[in-house]
């Protein structure tokens, strides 16, 4: 009822005697699943996702996020993409009653990722479970057109026009932690993002580094299977203050990538090296067992194994316990993404592209991919790699270009359009020959059609 325009004017172009694909999405988690929907409004279907997770899997929510509730109002939205039925509060009061969004404080995790499955499902999305992008390549199609080989971990290839890298928090470089808490034994030492068995830890000591809303959760989990949990914090005090909070009104969510490099940087390195603090929530949550401590201005220095535990130097003093979680987040580096090690040289990231002036360098940051404004890779060296433009990200990698984005619920509602609107302006102007014939035969078919229906009336 609410598509328009209706007309299909997509056609199949050929790779080796084969349809490619007009846009290929690696993620099924939110952002991929949403931006496959709005392709299909615009009529935009021959599209695949593919995830390397097994079904009911896919994203965060059930694996590596151990909150018990989304940090983001329940009124929040986003993958409905305006369409009320969609909606989590419309799917949450068919699943519950029509009073139980009224009565709910938080959306439960586990209810957000069981509606992102029905979502999937309502909208017949094109999921392959179990697939793994391992190789990204140009190439070229049947008729001398571009288009872009992936490589999967079973050694299939596919072929296709666009490519979106919907592959969250790590999808342009890796969860990072010090290495000498690498260098420790595997089974002593975990990031948040990693799987970690907490029913081994009941009766342990656990040293979590770092203070952010994961490191948190994980502390709080390990309290709640029975370990002491150690957090400790770099800084005088944690951060309370939540930026994010701030940046969620439409002028900044639709048009901070509309801003000169200036503005941008200055904005989003504020924000993002200010860190965010964790909710209220989280810290009663913690606060809730007597086994938990904050060591304050206590960084790690180092770290090794003695005499069966590890030992965590710090400035004041030396701690020891059995196991170690970083909190530690993410490091920016494409050329440690298997799928694009073999061209990051010729993606072009902020440092490449701007000089912040004194006071306002960041080496750190400057280690982000540098975005064109649909959200696609840029070229280090101009005409290098044109080939880079199909290449469009869409995870926590676009943060310093556009925010928050492909990695936040708040910003799908504006971040969508984006980049989707740069697919098919790609689409649309790689065809603009079959189009230019197709008006030229449009006029004399839809003339005589005309004359037809005149004659016959």
């Amino acid at each position: 009822m609410t598509a328009h325009p209706r007309m299909e004017w997509m056609q199949p172009r050929l790779f080796e005697g084969r349809p490619a694909l007009d846009v290929l999405i690696v993620g099924a988690g939110q952002s991929g699943l949403v931006t496959a929907y709005a392709l299909t409004r615009d009529r935009v279907r021959n599209i695949l996702l593919i995830d390397r997770a097994p079904p009911g899997r896919e994203g965060p929510w059930v694996t590596y996020a151990r909150m018990p509730t989304l940090r983001s109002p329940k009124e929040q939205t986003g993958p409905d993409l305006g369409l009320a039925s969609l909606t989590f509060q419309a799917w949450y009061e068919a699943q519950h009653g029509p009073t139980a969004f009224t009565d709910l404080h938080l959306i439960p995790a586990v209810d957000w990722h069981n509606y992102l499955q029905w979502y999937r499902r309502v909208l017949d999305l094109p999921v392959r479970n179990n697939a793994e992008a391992v190789a990204i390549a140009p190439g070229t199609l049947d008729d001398g057109g571009r288009c872009l080989l992936v490589t999967l971990a079973n050694g299939e290839v596919l072929a296709a026009r666009k490519l979106v890298l919907a592959t969250g928090q790590d999808g342009t470089g890796e969860w990072w932690m010090p290495d000498f808490v690498r260098a420790l034994p595997s089974d002593r030492r975990a990031h948040t993002a990693d799987m970690i068995d907490f029913g081994r830890l009941r009766g342990r000591t656990v040293a979590v580094l770092g203070v952010g809303a994961s490191a948190m959760d994980n502390a709080a989990v390990a309290l709640e299977h029975g370990a002491t949990a150690e957090v400790f914090c770099r800084r005088e005090a944690p951060s309370m203050v939540q930026q994010y909070r701030w940046l969620t009104f439409a002028g900044f969510l639709k048009h901070l990538g509309d801003l000169p490099d200036e503005w941008r940087w200055r904005i989003m390195t504020h924000i993002m090296r200010s860190r965010e603090g964790f909710p209220a929530d989280t810290y009663k949550r913690v606060l809730a067992f007597a086994d938990f401590r904050m060591h304050v201005e206590r960084p790690w220095t180092g770290a090794r194994m003695e005499d069966g535990r590890i030992r965590i130097d710090t400035p004041k003093g030396p701690f020891h316990a059995d196991y170690a979680i970083c909190g530690t987040g993410i490091r920016q580096d494409v050329a440690l993404r298997p799928e694009l090690a073999r061209f990051a040289d010729s993606i072009a990231t902020w440092r490449d592209r701007y000089v912040p002036p004194p006071g306002e360098e960041d080496d750190w940051l400057g280690g982000y991919p540098y975005l064109a404004s649909d959200f696609s890779f840029v070229e280090r060296t101009p005409g290098a790699a044109p080939w880079l433009a199909d290449v469009h990200v869409f995870g926590i990698g676009a943060t310093l270009s556009f925010g928050p984005s492909g990695s936040s619920i708040n910003a799908l509602t504006s971040s969508i359009p984006r980049l989707v609107s740069g697919l098919t302006r790609g689409l649309f102007q790689g065809d603009l020959a079959r189009h230019w014939q197709s008006l030229r035969s449009y006029d004399v078919e839809q003339a005589a059609l005309d004359w037809s229906r005149i004659v016959k009336d």
